[in-house]
């Protein structure tokens, strides 16, 4: 008997349940992989769904996939168009008795699994889903999904008091070998639409896509460079290839389990250090699982301008503002700084995703599903649960948003990059200006601004707005609009 293992966002052969159950099974194991053309159309604003760097990582992950089953025994069999249409293909011409599959929870992909499933209802062949992008599976939890608790922090208690998370399945030791059949090309970025990425220099890591270079960040930075026992202390810094442990790209593509990660990490407490650090890279792997349950729990509530909240607010659909926020040209440059990484690297730390998200939300007053599409389309390590989850969040319409909260930035600027090397690093215009003026250059004087060659509003923009009166005015608006809801 044959099964067709359909590959999605679980791009590995490690921790792979539906790869495990067919072993078990002995049954003759087809891995497939659909370039679904639905991905590389636009976003609703416009922008293209998954950008250039995101696609170079996931054609790395899928050659990266294909090379495992092949050292295995097997192959992968690659596709370009609709998973509706191939996967009955393919059944039929290969006699395929069962399909498997990794389920996910949103909109999108909901919609293909709805597809494939009512184009194989009229064919004799069994479906059978897996869970398998969280730390914790739903069936452990200590409430149901309906039940989820609406606060992160009641999710963390509760579900850290019925500590239960399932080992990793093993790794196959060897698979079947490929029926006769046409086993398809890699596209290349051209094909899919994109232009090659030039990589940046400047750049915190060389993400590379797969499961190989997944697991050997996870060496490199709890192992070799023992990082995590600082974890806690460096992950809000913004600059350099280890403040933090950036596994979060090769999560969103599934080249790594969580629950591969947290076994790493009660090795590394068990044979080196247990603190507050060890503990802390777990806590962000339960904040990612909070986020993919509540996209679960409250379904499309989390992609609309209401949010989760369904808070009705006047947001803003003020293009200038927003492509001078894109190019990073603010005038704020903890802002700046941020935003260009992001459009050179595809790449930007939390701290960063934070304060941009809340300039464009609380200063700006712009639709933060702006912002969140952006986000979609350059983020390498874009994940639509902790994406929408976050926006939502920093956007105060989230479920656990307290108010009108802002980032100061100015002060968060002083704080988290104190002697400006992240400023400089991403803003050479402003790297010459000694000490603290650097974060907030608009304060120059003309003299200051001639001995340090930054020219407002020619070399460096002047602000967009004023940090303060745009605070206090939008929060007016919020206010209102709350207490009229």
């Amino acid at each position: 008997m044959r099964v067709l293992i359909w590959y999605r966002n679980d791009l590995r052969v490690h921790d792979h349940e539906a790869i495990y159950q067919a072993v078990q099974e002995q049954f003759e194991i087809i891995p497939f992989y659909c370039f679904d053309e639905r991905q590389f159309g636009f976003t609703s604003y416009g922008f293209p769904k998954t950008g250039k760097f995101r696609a170079k990582f996931l054609l790395e992950s899928v050659a990266d996939l294909r090379q495992s089953l092949e050292s295995l025994g097997g192959n992968l069999i690659i596709r370009r168009g609709k998973p509706e249409d191939i996967i009955p293909q393919l059944v039929q011409e290969l006699q395929i008795a069962k399909v498997y599959y990794h389920q996910e929870v949103t909109a999108e992909e909901l919609a293909v699994e709805k597809a494939v499933n009512k184009a194989l209802s009229g064919v004799p062949v069994q479906i059978k889903t897996f869970w398998t992008a969280t730390l914790y599976h739903p069936d452990d939890l200590p409430f149901t999904l309906n039940q989820l608790p609406e606060l992160f922090t009641n999710f963390r208690k509760q579900v850290e008091r019925h500590w239960q998370i399932r080992a990793t399945y093993p790794t196959p030791k060897k698979l079947t070998k490929l029926p006769k059949i046409e086993l398809g090309n890699l596209p290349s970025l051209n094909d899919l639409g994109l232009t090659e990425s030039i990589l940046d220099r400047g750049g915190v890591l060389s993400f590379q896509g797969g499961e190989m270079a997944g697991k050997s960040r996870v060496k490199e930075y709890i192992w070799d460079s023992d990082s995590l026992k600082t974890y806690k202390e460096t992950r809000n810094e913004m600059l350099g290839t280890n403040y933090s442990s950036k596994f979060s790209a090769w999560l969103s593509f599934g080249c790594l389990s969580p629950r591969y990660i947290y076994e790493e990490v009660q090795k590394y407490e068990q044979t080196r250090v247990k603190n507050d650090s060890t503990y802390w890279l777990i806590f962000e792997l339960l904040w990612r699982d909070f986020f993919r349950f509540m996209c679960r729990k409250h379904g499309n509530k989390i992609f609309y301008k209401s949010g989760l909240q369904e808070l009705y607010l006047p947001w803003l659909e003020d293009w200038e503002r927003f492509n001078l926020w894109c190019e990073g040209k603010t005038g704020y440059p903890l802002v700046d700084a941020n935003m260009r990484e992001l459009a050179a690297t595809g790449f930007m730390s939390n701290r960063g995703r934070q304060n941009v998200a809340s300039f464009l939300s609380k200063n700006l007053g712009i639709d933060w599903c702006m912002g969140a599409e952006w986000f979609e389309s350059l983020l390498i390590d874009y994940d639509v649960c902790s994406n929408w989850g976050n926006w939502n969040y920093t956007a105060g319409v989230g479920n656990d948003a307290r108010g009108f909260r802002y980032f100061n930035i100015p002060k968060q600027s002083k704080d988290y990059d104190p002697k400006g090397d992240y400023l400089r690093h991403w803003l050479p215009e402003l790297a010459l200006i000694k000490g603290d003026k650097i974060h907030e250059p608009y304060k120059l004087s003309p003299e200051e601004q001639k001995r340090y060659g930054v020219i407002l509003g020619v070399n460096y923009p002047r602000p967009i707005v004023d940090f303060f009166q745009s605070i206090k005015h939008n929060e007016k608006i919020y206010l209102q609009h709350f207490s009229e809801q």
